[in-house]
């Protein structure tokens, strides 16, 4: 007996911890925090599958609706009843081309993995393949034969991040450094103001017209991938403008008794910008750098569709264009990868701001 309560102690005792946290007003902040973080929006995530179940089903039924009245306009009683049975019988032949269901998205989302991994196979098949050859041709001073099949789903996600980020680089390398010239003097900062404001919201396409008209023209006897070039020239320049505005004004709000101190030293210029200029102003230029990765990130799907160079954007028309049964499907598919994508390059964009901040307190 003695011994039967000395281990009801015991295992009161190593739970003691653990019924404090879940008593009194703690247990009401830690179910509070749970269904705010977690119910809710897992809740969130099942409403909008449901709302869009049910949109998809009824879209499918008026479409299917329509095909088989139209079957019996032009074609009869038996033609209409043959059309029924084919759209309620799964046969992709008749399907309605409509919103597609969250099933149907999934499935997509399956198929292209299944597509890349054949698609990875083949690369794989053929570096092997011609593995001796290019040995001899690298060794000889010649280009290596490479593989020029259809990409696959996440060879085109590859070849966006490239791009975006070339872009991104781009913008950085032009903004910042004007930027901080533009910063530095009140009478640039007015005299190329209304240059920057009539720029800043040009739209994409005409960026990609006026690179067009450059590159090739300048490019015209290279060699290199122009369809690229013209791409991540275009979105660096279409979103360039955040990080240089930004840039400008942290420049330009510097602290006035850092500006006094830098004079008292006698910095030089150089010295100025580097020791008191630019760690001032890098909260400032983060932000705009954040802006600007996303921006990058939304024109160059506009810029890959419109000027038809490998990517996402390019995927997105292609299926369009494809119109096959399960092309809707893809294209929903391409629709939240793309969001995804431009979630988690704004969060890591989000880090580097907030760990640039002198105010540590979670940038939202």
């Amino acid at each position: 007996m003695k011994e039967k309560i000395l281990q009801i102690t015991g295992i009161q005792a190593f739970l003691a911890p653990w019924i404090n946290v879940f008593q009194g007003e703690e247990v009401k902040k830690n179910i509070d925090t749970i269904v705010k973080s977690y119910v809710f929006p897992f809740l969130s995530i099942l409403l909008f599958l449901f709302v869009w179940q049910i949109s998809a089903s009824y879209l499918f039924n008026k479409e299917a609706t329509a095909k088989i009245a139209k079957a019996q306009t032009e074609q009869g009683e038996a033609a209409a009843l043959e059309m029924q049975n084919c759209i309620y019988s799964g046969d992709v032949s008749c399907q309605p081309n409509t919103l597609p269901s969250p099933v149907k998205v999934w499935d997509a989302y399956l198929s292209l993995l299944a597509d890349h991994n054949i698609i990875s196979g083949k690369k794989e098949a053929f570096a092997a393949k011609v593995a001796k050859t290019n040995e001899k041709r690298v060794a000889a001073g010649k280009d290596p034969i490479t593989y020029t099949g259809r990409p696959s789903f996440v060879d085109q996600i590859g070849t966006s991040l490239k791009t975006v980020f070339a872009g991104f680089l781009l913008a950085a390398f032009i903004a910042i450094p004007l930027g901080i010239v533009i910063g530095l003097s009140t009478t640039l900062r007015t005299s190329f103001n209304w240059l920057i404001q009539i720029l800043k919201p040009v739209s994409p396409v005409v960026w990609l017209l006026l690179v067009f008209m450059i590159i090739k023209t300048v490019m015209s006897d290279s060699d290199m991938d122009k369809s690229f070039m013209i791409s991540f020239i275009s979105v660096g320049l279409c979103s360039m403008w955040a990080t240089l505005v930004n840039t400008s004004m942290g420049v330009s709000s510097v602290d006035k008794d850092f500006v006094n101190v830098a004079k008292v030293l006698k910095l030089s210029i150089g010295q100025n910008i580097f020791k008191v200029v630019l760690p001032s102003s890098l909260p400032m230029i983060f932000t705009g750098l954040r802006i600007t990765l996303s921006v990058a990130w939304m024109v160059l799907i506009a810029i890959e569709l419109l000027a038809q160079s490998p990517g996402l954007g390019s995927f997105v028309w292609e299926e369009f264009q494809n119109g096959a049964n399960d092309s809707n499907a893809k294209i929903i598919v391409a629709m939240f990868v793309i969001g995804m994508i431009g979630f988690l390059l704004d969060r890591i964009m989000m880090v580097i701001q907030n760990m640039m901040s002198f105010n540590k307190n979670e940038t939202a």
